[in-house]
């Protein structure tokens, strides 16, 4: 089988990663890929929002399988006009990829669905925004409709913030065309989980928790990025929990979409906030978090490709999704400055070396291959994994991992895993 995998990150290389030990898969390509893509397949230069290019690079090439790694093609319709052309995608088509693509949307769906969440108003005037804020008074989170690369969130902990966040999205256009509706709810308060499940459309297979560390700073402080580091399984939502989880954010969902005639056929994102009144949907996404994707993938131990097929073909009941039972920690290594500005271009050392620690997988995310030396090309730049019988000894091997690798200017945060192995210490 040959399969494209469409993406840049660290997702994408864990993607590939895993991609490549099924039987069934004989050749991996990828649009655009990375420095660590480049050891698992070939890369190809077609950006993952050019849909043209990427169905036309399926049809010449023979592709069996395309794999979303992102969002954004998705959102823009890859899965439609993969299946116009007779190619299969794991992921959904436009009008559910809309759960992540409008958090509009995604709130009107978990409202119609009974799926618990924060209590919401959609606006797209900036007059109406702006009453209802100073009647409701903060804290709130503002929210851009679209997308925004992670960025179009704001939590207001005064009124005079979420009219600043209201101005910037909706009269100054700072996230665009995202901004020209927000979504505006109360503010919840708890810990965090990812709760990620395979989907067929109907049936759904759970992946075990994880946890993600959206800030840049340790102790979860500064602005936010696209994930400083996951672990897995997170100690706030454990498995015996899944199956009530769930029944709660999962298959109503599956059932809303369905009967709307759209079934949801991919990787269903929930993110969940446990709350002191029970667990809240703070958002959907319709894909592999990154970097929750890598420690999950450590995990996995069963074929992703034949998973992958039977959800495309609405047939996942009959394959079984088996997970290791050891930890998994990623760190991710970042350049310095990141999320704001940040060098490039600096020779990354000692992946080599790392790798040698039993357990370990170093995933690239922003690297490039230049003659023989692989130097630094995005913000977030490795994902350093390790597997450990329990969090503590996942959690050490990965920091061990990550002091055998050099880059100038590198930065990642020392915490990562810590939030459970309080609420493990607590509850020991």
């Amino acid at each position: 089988m040959k399969i494209l995998v469409v993406g840049s990150g660290g997702r994408e290389h864990a993607l590939c990663w895993k991609l490549g030990q099924s039987p069934l898969v004989g050749e991996l390509i990828i649009a655009p890929g990375n420095g660590g893509t480049a050891l698992e397949g070939t890369n190809v230069p077609v950006k993952d929002d050019d849909i043209p290019g990427l169905v036309r690079l399926a049809r010449e090439r023979g592709v069996d399988l395309v794999v979303a790694g992102p969002e954004l093609p998705l959102v823009l319709g890859l899965q439609n006009a993969l299946e116009r052309e007779g190619v299969a995608c794991f992921g959904p088509n436009a009008f559910a990829a809309n759960l992540e693509g409008s958090k509009g949307f995604a709130k009107t769906v978990m409202r119609n669905s009974g799926v618990p969440t924060a209590g919401f108003q959609v606006f797209t005037e900036h007059a109406r925004a702006c009453r209802f804020v100073m009647e409701k008074g903060a804290p709130l989170v503002i929210k851009a409709d679209g997308l925004a690369a992670g960025k179009g969130v704001v939590l207001a902990r005064t009124t005079d913030q979420a009219l600043a966040a209201l101005e910037d999205m909706m009269v100054k256009r700072t996230f665009g065309a995202a901004g020209e509706r927000v979504v505006v709810e109360e503010a919840l308060s708890g810990e965090e989980a990812s709760f990620l499940a395979f989907c067929d459309g109907e049936d759904f297979a759970l992946l075990p928790s994880s946890q993600d560390h959206k800030p840049v700073g340790e102790g979860d402080t500064g602005p936010n990025t696209g994930g400083m580091g996951a672990y897995s399984p997170a100690p706030i939502l454990p498995r015996e929990r899944f199956a009530e989880v769930a029944d709660m954010v999962v298959r109503p969902v599956l059932r809303n979409l369905a009967n709307q005639g759209a079934p949801f056929k991919g990787v269903l994102y929930a993110g969940l906030m446990f709350t002191d009144r029970g667990p809240r949907v703070l958002e959907y996404n319709v894909r592999f978090g990154d970097p929750e994707c890598q420690p999950l993938l450590m995990r996995l131990d069963s074929d992703l490709a034949e998973i992958m097929l039977a959800c495309v073909q609405g047939r996942l009941s009959r394959v079984e999704v088996r997970t290791r039972p050891e930890t998994s920690v990623c760190v991710v290594m970042a350049a310095k400055g990141y999320p704001g500005d940040y060098p490039r271009g600096m020779e990354i050392s000692g992946l080599d070396r790392a790798e040698r620690i039993p357990g370990v997988k170093v995933f690239q995310a922003g690297t490039r291959i230049e003659g023989n030396r692989l130097l630094t090309s995005g913000g977030r730049v490795l994902g350093v994994t390790a597997l450990g019988k329990d969090l503590a000894e996942a959690k050490e091997t990965a920091y061990r991992a990550v002091e055998e690798i050099h880059f100038e200017n590198s930065y990642f945060r020392r915490d990562i895993g810590d939030k459970g192995l309080k609420r493990l210490a607590k509850e020991a």
